[in-house]
């Protein structure tokens, strides 16, 4: 529920049956949780809780670029200001303004509501450097050295925290001794919130708010009258606001969930920010956990329209940037961060790796979805599962043939010949918002034979912290490799996420209530 605690590395005999000889491992996709926060919203102050957090020294660090005039004042250059950012609120007599403060009077490492702390930072670091452990001093997978990120796809939620954890944990992969003196900037992905999918976006989808607010009801109508409800309101009500009932319910003031995050938060940081003892105690968070996740990801296991709009866009994004580097296509992740600017300008260089940093919900929706999360708990801070996609050595298959080819796709430079193709993907003269082609989005039904003869040889695991997850509805013989039913056949991964890809999502984000929000009968997922 809290801080991650990380297993042991794996030890040689599980490493191999992890990455078999007659396996290779092609792109590696992680999709990470951020690092440990503050929580979203002041709570329980009345419980002596401290307002604001000193755990935030990166305040005192800040940079931002800045346009000012060149030399002699012609012109105008980027440089840096460096800052340090206080917090002022108001005034506890009236409205006076005064400078937020943590415990012992700290001014200048003062946390905002939501924000990643020191702590939140060091373990996204701490996450990167055990990635770099396996994927580069372990599995020799990647470089161990870099003189340019073209071959890593970076994508993040525009919240802050999500984009500093993402930053924390590509430093821990390739830390500054590790790249290239001319090392460019690495290009990290964002979207406007309005067009987000690496979170379940209930904010601009209104179908999806819908249905989440129906299944939040549907928790509270079932848990808020039990023996489990009452055992919280005795142990921690009288803390609860003296306006209300004084009584913990799914869709109390604050809710069960904001509770969850108050007291997931505190257990992640130290002393000088906790609760009452009453709030940790030990039944109470097994009993809020385990509501929490049937509230917010219960209709993962039960609706397919769920599941299409809450994380369907990005399991078919990573699904066709599997597809894409199988068939060698900028569809891989290329697309998005070749540079179109200076001396490697218009290269094609193969997508190894991949981060997206996201949120609890993002992750375990997307497991849920998969029908892997069935009776796991809330996701610690920093978790990350890691989608692998492998081909076989020995060059079977149509696809896995094709692949053995070549282990590095072919560059393609922005040379006179090419020019107007590579216009065509970045000029505003050319068919503006077009991905490149293929058939990641394509859904399996629709494909030709040939085309799925491409997907031959190719197969997806899924690990969570570390631990090997299965997709159900690869167990079938002759969906997943010889023996080993973590190991999905590509086809059949993608078969089971095409169920629920959305083709156009902010279209279905319009229906209204007066469609069913729960299904005639339960849609299991993972098939």
């Amino acid at each position: 529920m809290t801080t991650l605690q990380v297993r042991k590395p794996y030890t040689q005999d599980e490493l191999r049956q992890l990455y078999p000889p007659e396996l290779q491992l092609q792109q590696v996709q992680i999709l990470l949780r951020h690092g440990e926060r503050t929580p979203v919203a002041p709570r329980f102050q009345n419980a002596g809780l401290q307002g604001f957090w000193p755990y935030c020294t990166a305040v005192r660090h800040l940079r931002d670029a800045v346009l000012e005039r060149g030399k002699d004042g012609k012109g105008e250059v980027f440089s840096t200001l460096e800052w340090k950012r206080r917090l002022e609120t108001f005034g506890a007599a009236d409205d006076s303004p005064v400078v937020a403060s943590g415990p012992a009077g700290e001014l200048d490492s003062v946390c905002d509501m939501g924000m990643l702390t020191d702590t939140g930072r060091l373990t996204t670091l701490q996450l990167g450097e055990r990635l770099r452990g396996l994927y580069v001093d372990r599995l020799g997978f990647l470089p161990k050295t870099i003189d340019s990120a073209d071959f890593i796809y970076l994508r993040t939620t525009p919240v802050p925290r999500s984009m500093q954890s993402l930053q924390q944990a590509f430093t821990g992969l390739y830390p500054t001794p590790t790249r290239g003196p001319n090392f460019p900037p690495p290009t990290i992905l964002t979207r406007a919130l309005s067009d987000e999918t690496l979170l379940p976006n209930d904010g601009h989808c209104r179908r999806f708010a819908i249905l989440a607010r129906a299944f939040g009801q549907r928790t509270a109508d079932r848990w808020n009258g039990t023996d489990d409800m009452a055992y919280l309101t005795k142990l921690i009500g009288k803390w609860m606001p003296e306006a209300g009932p004084q009584q913990v319910a799914v869709d109390s003031k604050p809710r069960l969930s904001g509770i969850m995050d108050t007291i997931n938060a505190t257990l992640a940081h130290g002393p000088e920010t906790r609760l009452p003892k009453e709030f940790y105690d030990p039944k109470a968070r097994e009993i809020i956990d385990k509501i929490g996740v049937e509230e917010w990801f219960g209709g993962y296991k039960e609706s397919e329209e769920y599941r299409k709009l809450g994380v369907g866009g990005l399991l078919g994004d990573i699904t066709a940037r599997m597809v894409g580097s199988v068939e060698h296509s900028l569809a891989d992740g290329q697309y998005e961060i070749m540079r179109t600017t200076g001396p490697n300008a218009g290269q094609h260089r193969a997508v190894k790796f991949g981060m997206s940093c996201a949120h609890d919900t993002t992750l375990a929706g997307a497991l849920t979805s998969l029908g892997a999360f069935d009776g796991y708990r809330w996701p610690p801070f920093t978790s990350h599962i890691a989608f692998e996609l492998f081909r076989k050595a020995d060059g079977s298959g149509a696809g896995a043939a094709e692949s053995n080819k070549a282990e590095v796709v072919p560059v393609v430079k922005a040379s006179p010949s090419t020019s107007s193709w590579f216009s065509s993907l970045f000029s505003s003269g050319a068919p503006a918002g077009q991905p490149p082609s293929g058939i990641g989005r394509k859904p399996t039904e629709e494909l030709s034979h040939a085309e799925k003869l491409t997907l031959d040889g190719y197969y997806v695991r899924i690990r969570y912290n570390d631990e090997i997850m299965k997709v159900p509805g690869c167990k079938a013989p002759g969906k997943h490799y010889k023996g080993d039913d973590s190991l999905c056949t590509l086809a059949a991964f993608k078969s089971v996420v095409d169920k629920f890809t959305p083709q156009d999502w902010k279209d279905e984000c319009k229906k209204g209530k007066e469609e069913p929000v729960f299904p005639a009968q339960i849609q299991p997922p993972g098939y």
